[in-house]
């Protein structure tokens, strides 16, 4: 196992390093609902310290997310993403206190669907012109 994980380390070391600003918020994305879904694993196996340790990595990973919102150029799009992140963080802080799946499968859906919103704009969002009107 030890050497699937160094692996994993050096894939995700090296997609960070080779990624465009698009491609590093599909990461955080990736990251933080494959935490929640191996969370989900770790309570259903009653292994309550995993558990604790995947959420709050999710957490803040979500709390991540929240920092690279843009509010002048993002507007009311950026204040609706900090208020749905804001939502996500307290629902998987609630998951963890009370050991409920629901609310993890509940805060996986809403990634799920802005992730997809976030990969279906990669090619605007990584034209030449759109990064120049952008930054």
């Amino acid at each position: 196992m030890n050497g699937l994980q160094a692996y994993q380390r050096v894939n995700t070391q090296t997609s960070i390093t080779d990624a465009d600003p698009h491609k590093l918020i599909h990461l955080l994305y990736s990251g933080a609902l494959e935490r929640i879904n191996m969370a989900k694993a770790r309570m259903q196996a009653k292994d309550f310290a995993g558990k604790g340790k995947l959420i709050s990595k999710a957490i803040e990973i979500v709390g991540g997310l929240r920092s690279f919102l843009d509010f002048e150029k993002g507007g009311e799009l950026a204040q609706r993403l900090e208020a749905l992140y804001e939502y996500m963080e307290r629902t998987l802080f609630e998951a963890n206190a009370r050991n409920d799946v629901a609310k993890l499968d509940e805060v996986a859906g809403l990634l799920r669907q802005i992730k997809e919103g976030w990969d279906g704009i990669r090619e605007e969002a990584t034209q030449p012109a759109t990064a120049q009107a952008i930054g």
